[in-house]
């Protein structure tokens, strides 16, 4: 691909430039502003290696919010060994929103980063995208989206956004797993260096130094994840004919559907805003005092799927002063029949541990 000057070479270079933009056309970008990854995770990281270890030095902070994934918090605190730069947080109001309210106090002319999610992946709730956004532009540090939780969810422009740079995964909206994307604009990408080096992202090689292939291509070294590509293309174009102002309004109904339905039962603590404005179609919960993988496991047997632990949020687990949550997440194939049947069987898991 890309090299082959055969007749299935190219077609692969078809399809795999085909699907960049169809993905880059999904959040209002030009082709060449989106570089394949192997996930957000790894775009973050190619954010952190690639901008803050050639542009942080000492003394520079990273500010953060407390309901990061790991993901968006666990690169920082690398780089923050290699540069000397600060993790500094935003904290939570007590619908668990983030609390801007601190801004003026934490967000100081030695911010050169301003990282932050879209959606939180425990709670449901949004960022304040907009506000973190124009933050980060007031004192000269870029801003980057975690957009995992976001993207698959509501209609991104990133033209609308404000970031720097903007984070997401194929496998979150119902594309392939492995493959994922970095957006950035021009001139961020063009101030990073690559994080990997080999074949495909060179210009030129000589025996002492080499030069980059314009981007994209500077960021994606190595035989290239055609067939992901090639899904997370038919995945947007799935999700472009539902339509994603029709999934974020279904979304947004059986969440409010959810959240009802859980606060009937006695003993169930929801965690996130009651608000359904406020936040995505994750739905994180507590049952007494039982614990969520013993919930997930009551809920597994009657073919009921939730995530139980901490799920990858351990500074937020520690701020809620719990160990861990169950979570039940919709997507735009749910109904509220299923709802129903996640009820049912949360009240037969109260009977079975004695909170009846």
């Amino acid at each position: 691909m890309h090299r082959g000057a055969h007749t299935l070479a190219a077609e692969a270079t078809e399809l795999y430039e085909g699907s960049r933009s169809k993905v880059a056309r999904f959040i209002g970008a030009e082709p060449e502003q989106l570089v394949f990854t192997r996930g957000a995770t790894t775009a973050i990281n190619y954010i952190a290696y690639g901008w803050g270890l050639n542009h942080l030095k000492e003394g520079d902070k990273i500010l953060v919010t407390i309901m990061e994934h790991h993901a968006n918090l666990v690169p920082w605190q690398l780089i923050s060994r290699y540069t000397g730069a600060e993790l500094v947080y935003l904290e939570l109001n007590d619908d668990l929103t983030v609390d801007t309210s601190t801004l003026d106090q934490v967000l100081t002319d030695d911010v050169a980063i301003v990282a932050f999610s879209g959606m939180s992946n425990v709670t449901g709730a949004l960022g304040p995208i907009d506000v973190l956004a124009e933050a980060a532009r007031s004192v000269g540090a870029i801003s980057v989206l975690d957009g995992a939780q976001l993207v698959p969810h509501t209609p991104v422009d990133v033209a609308d956004l404000g970031v720097d740079f903007l984070a997401f995964s194929a496998h979150k909206m119902l594309g392939p797993t492995g493959i994922g994307a970095l957006w950035g604009k021009p001139e961020r990408l063009e101030e990073m260096e690559p994080t990997e080096g080999g074949g495909e992202m060179i210009n030129t090689v000589e025996r002492n130094e080499s030069t980059w292939a314009p981007v994209p291509h500077k960021f994606e070294a190595g035989t290239p994840p055609i067939a992901e590509a090639i899904g997370f293309g038919a995945a947007v174009d799935y999700l472009d004919a539902v339509g994603m102002d029709t999934i974020a309004a279904h979304e947004r109904e059986i969440t409010a559907y959810t959240l009802d339905r859980l606060s009937e039962i006695p003993d169930l603590t929801i965690y996130g805003p009651r608000d359904v404005t406020l936040r995505g179609s994750a739905v994180s919960f507590e049952l007494g005092d039982v614990h969520p993988h013993d919930i997930a496991t009551i809920l597994d047997q009657d073919g009921i799927a939730v995530r139980a632990g901490h799920h990858c949020a351990r500074p937020l687990m520690k701020y809620l002063k719990i160990p861990a949550t169950a979570r039940a997440s919709f997507y735009l194939y749910n109904v509220p029949e299923e709802v129903d049947a996640l009820v049912e069987s949360l009240y037969k898991a109260r009977k079975l541990f004695g909170l009846t």
